[in-house]
């Protein structure tokens, strides 16, 4: 099976409804953006490609690419055109409410919201382009100036196209950078979602960047394709993408500009599960929370939300054991560190970001199938390992990251479709545990996540 994979595949009946939630209820996230224009660099705009000689056309009959790539981007009902729609949500009631409760004006207009709900262009923008295309072209793929023409002449090659600023999405670290921009935020004007403004009414991030880059692909990894780029290996990107991800928490966490709001820390980076939790003077009250091993802080402190902690401190022990032991320690440190002060954490953070960026080259150099794939899952669903699925974000990673997985284990050969498919039961089990943040309960998640393990362990 190609890296075309059916909704069907890719996730169940109730995982579709989780990633659908992400990418439409809660659309204003839904924008992955950042392509910030280099010097000497103009974005031309989504209609610049859009001729019926390049990406406009209505069937996918081109030669070496599809050529309708502009109308997956359109299509008004799936996740493959969120994109596009990322600038008419700030029209809508929710997204008018927001922006009145921030004081901001019209969302449609205002920097706040543009820097994701559109293509990002600087000072330089060419006559065609449109704030209303939202998120278009070279949001993700880079301001087009300086490559537009040379990408399709005679003898072009991809090389020669990312010397010239196309950003090579094919590189796992420079998509998820690009990615995250968005999708969890940057230092830039625009790109960060903090607790003030989720306070307002915007959705909380979620992000995986192998499921959401495979809900948004507009392309065929053909044999064309794999001589210009090599193949995809979904592995690879989900295990970039959580160090990735981690990276850009602790470095946004350690700037004072991001890291604080006011004399509080920004409550962005914790744990949203450790303070919205039902509150009772009842004496018969029993507290759902649970104890997270892998977090040594004292009895009612916010956590840092350890999301993607857990999910590297599993790859890593299968990937690169020999870097297991300092990220585990690492990470321990930091949250010790932030029940000290600001200064200790922030230098933590900076020890553990230099830890999972050691994890991210690792992963990027490592070769990794389907035996690879295997241990992830059982690293993820190992007791030392679930114990620590004490709360709501951590538990949304863990079974995307199953999905995923099982995913590129179809991917490469190594499941059947009809085998898989055989035990999604079990994981859209999972993936209704998380379905509703305010109805999660921790041992109950642990029980399915661990069902839907043993299935795929059975494929082995």
């Amino acid at each position: 099976m190609g890296r075309n994979r059916s909704l069907a595949i890719i996730c169940g009946a109730a995982g579709l409804a989780l990633v659908l939630l992400v990418l439409f209820l809660v659309r204003p996230e839904a924008a992955v953006a950042t392509a910030q224009t280099a010097a000497g660099r103009t974005v031309v705009g989504v209609a610049t490609c859009g001729g019926t000689t390049c990406h406009g056309r209505s069937e996918a009959d081109g030669k070496i690419v599809r050529q309708d790539e502009l109308m997956i981007w359109q299509d008004p009902s799936s996740p493959s055109g969120a994109h596009s729609r990322a600038w008419q949500v700030l029209a809508e009631p929710r997204s008018r409410a927001i922006a009145q409760r921030l004081g901001i004006g019209e969302a449609t207009s205002a920097p706040m919201c543009l820097g994701c709900h559109a293509t990002p262009a600087g000072g330089s923008r060419g006559a065609r382009f449109q704030t209303s295309d939202g998120v278009g072209c070279e949001a993700c793929h880079g301001a087009a100036s300086s490559w537009l023409s040379s990408h399709y002449a005679v003898g072009a090659n991809h090389a020669a196209n990312v010397s010239r600023g196309m950003i090579p999405l094919d590189n796992p670290k420079a998509r998820a950078s690009v990615c995250l921009d968005c999708h969890f935020g940057s230092a830039d004007s625009g790109q960060f979602v903090s607790h003030r403004i989720m306070a307002a009414g915007h959705p909380r991030i979620a992000f995986e960047l192998d499921l959401f880059s495979t809900l948004q692909q507009h392309h065929n990894e053909d044999a064309d394709y794999a001589a210009r780029k090599g193949r995809t290996n979904p592995v690879k990107m989900w295990a970039v993408g959580q160090a990735m991800a981690l990276d850009r928490s602790l470095s946004l966490f350690a700037d004072a500009r991001r890291g604080m709001e006011g004399m509080f820390p920004e409550f962005y980076f914790l744990d949203c599960h450790s303070c919205h939790r039902p509150i009772s003077d009842d004496p018969r009250f029993a507290p759902t929370a649970l104890d997270n091993p892998g977090r040594p802080i004292p009895e009612g402190m916010p956590p840092y939300n350890d999301e993607n902690m857990i999910m590297l401190a599993a790859a890593a022990k299968v990937v690169a054991p020999s870097l297991a032991d300092r990220f585990t320690r690492d990470s321990r440190a930091f949250h010790q560190a932030m029940a000290k002060d600001r200064a200790a954490a922030v230098a933590a953070a900076v020890t553990l970001r230099d830890s999972a960026r050691a994890l991210a080259n690792a992963f990027a150099a490592a070769d990794l199938g389907p035996a690879q794939a295997f241990a992830i899952v059982d690293a993820i669903t190992h007791e030392a390992v679930s114990d620590r699925f004490t709360d709501y974000a951590g538990s949304v990673q863990a079974v995307m990251a199953t999905d995923t997985l099982l995913s590129a284990l179809v991917n490469m050969g190594a499941v059947g479709p009809g085998a898989a498919q055989s035990i999604r039961g079990d994981l859209n089990t999972a993936y209704r545990a998380v379905r509703d943040p305010n109805a999660y309960r921790p041992r109950e998640f642990r029980a399915s996540l661990g069902r839907a393990a043993s299935a795929i362990r059975s494929l082995r």
